[in-house]
């Protein structure tokens, strides 16, 4: 169905906004309450209390909440909640929206943990770890890295250069000429790299041409896809 848009309108989970959020996909989904406190776990009862403002659930049990309403169960914000000023580079992907209970279309933004380059195992966030926002939904796990050194400076044409955050979609296929974050098999260290073919054989390529492309064999573990980045000011 073809929704005309009216009016983008951001959307952050705080207590006075997520309701409607949530109560506006319920409706889409057809789901009650009685439905929803059983996939949680609580009771009818306390259900009606969140979605009715009247008290405020843990945000373990409300990332719960955004995913059996089909969310993923991550921070949205008002753009001008995001302090500094941001530069966009190769911005991948749509924004969400949704409708919400005033009948406007609402378009999410979501944050995602910026990583240590050695850390990119960390599957549970530390409450500390500093976030960027996006309007990009990730089909994965997903974070930000900085990007360091030059490697994948280019002199012209595509270039991410030594300072830039580039996000990481662990959930999207890695095809030839996609940007990846790639670990290889005699090496704990991972790289950022463009993922090329040349002969049939894969291959870890820089965008700086002064450094050397590498061999990408079947045991070369590709960590996850690059879908946008940006620099801030």
């Amino acid at each position: 169905m073809c929704i005309e848009r009216q009016e983008a309108v951001r959307i952050v989970p705080a207590m006075d906004k997520w309701t409607d959020l949530v109560k506006a996909r319920m409706r889409e989904l057809k789901v009650t309450q009685e439905n929803l406190a059983e996939r949680i776990g609580v009771t009818q009862g306390a259900v009606g209390h969140w979605l009715r403002e009247e008290r405020e659930p843990k945000l373990r049990v409300l990332n719960q909440i955004l995913v059996e309403v089909g969310l993923p169960p991550l921070q949205m914000v008002f753009p001008h909640q995001v302090a500094e000023n941001n530069g966009s580079y190769a911005v991948a992907g749509n924004p969400t929206t949704v409708t919400g209970a005033d009948g406007l279309q609402h378009e999410l933004y979501f944050r995602y943990p910026i990583l240590a380059w050695g850390n990119l195992d960390e599957v549970e966030v530390a409450e500390d770890r500093a976030l960027q926002s996006t309007d990009y939904k990730a089909q994965g796990r997903a974070f930000w890295l900085k990007v360091e050194g030059d490697a994948m400076t280019a002199p012209l044409g595509l270039s991410v250069p030594e300072g830039m955050l580039i996000l990481v979609d662990t959930g999207l296929e890695a095809e030839t000429g996609k940007l990846v974050i790639a670990r290889s098999p005699d090496s704990t260290a991972t790289s950022f790299r463009q993922l090329s073919e040349e002969g049939g054989q894969r291959y870890l390529r820089p965008l700086n041409p002064t450094y050397p492309k590498a061999l990408c064999t079947e045991q070369c573990e590709l960590l996850g896809v690059v879908v946008q980045a940006l620099v801030k000011f």
